[in-house]
């Protein structure tokens, strides 16, 4: 197995909880003692979920140098009695065979079904001498999001604007007091963008967490560091999805971005 993953470790994991916690996000509890090393510092982490080039968990029938088809999800939580994880899946139907792996396991996942996953791969959090942070997310990167703000310094101040699809899925989110929690609801017609740019701005430098599908990232983007001004030191900006492209094509996408920008 390691030899698939180009001497990456892939765990195996058992599903023991499955809920639908909104109308677009559905919760999956992965357990197994192949992640026992794993800790709470990994929440916000990312991991791979595998699945063999037809969608199915079940690798063994893949030929000895093919790499499975990855997922990136993230680390929502991590409960150190159980070496489980909660991720947080956005509920979506893709009627392309060829995509939508994760979001169509997860829809139909049950109790006692298994998949594997590699990882965990270190989450970005905000640059921690700024003086005010400004996060953004959509529901792709919200788990994301809700980690990083949970983790911020009690005193910090700031933003924190999420886009979701409708209002049931707004959630309860740990943060700091100062910083307030706005939600961009798509079903009422908001817009992330617009959402983010209708916030006044604040005195002092300015961290930026953002994580969003492709087109508003770009145009985030160029708010924060043309607009803005703000030093790559102080800002992390990423697409997690691009409308309408599977995630591998998303992957070609980006890498393209990022060359336009060096």
């Amino acid at each position: 197995m390691q030899k698939n993953q180009n001497k990456r470790s892939a765990y195996p994991l058992t599903v023991i909880g499955t809920a639908q916690i909104s109308p677009s996000i559905q919760r999956i509890t992965l357990q197994g003692d192949a992640i026992a090393h794993f800790g709470k510092q990994n929440e916000g982490d990312y991991i791979k979920l595998l699945f063999s080039p037809e969608g199915s968990t079940q690798l063994s029938g893949l030929e000895e140098d093919a790499r499975p088809v990855m997922r990136t999800y993230t680390i929502r939580e991590f409960d150190e009695q159980k070496n489980s994880i909660v991720v947080d899946f956005v509920r979506h139907i893709t009627h392309d065979p060829s995509s939508g792996f994760a979001a169509r396991w997860a829809m139909n996942a049950k109790v006692g079904d298994t998949i594997s996953i590699a990882g965990p791969g270190q989450g970005q959090s905000t640059n921690p001498n700024a003086d005010w942070v400004f996060l953004v997310a959509d529901m792709t990167s919200l788990p994301a999001l809700a980690v990083t703000l949970a983790n911020l310094d009690e005193n910090a101040r700031g933003y924190a604007v999420i886009e979701v699809n409708e209002h049931e899925d707004v959630q309860t989110l740990e943060a700091p007091q100062g910083v307030k929690v706005i939600w961009a609801v798509a079903e009422y017609g908001d817009k992330l963008v617009d959402m983010v740019k209708a916030q006044v701005w604040l005195e002092g430098q300015c961290a930026v967490w953002c994580a969003c599908e492709f087109d508003s990232m770009k145009a985030l983007r160029q708010y924060f560091r043309n607009e803005k001004e703000i030093d790559r030191d102080f800002i992390y900006i990423s697409s997690y999805w691009k409308n309408g492209v599977s995630e591998d094509g998303h992957k070609v996408i980006k890498r393209q971005d990022a060359e336009e920008q060096h």
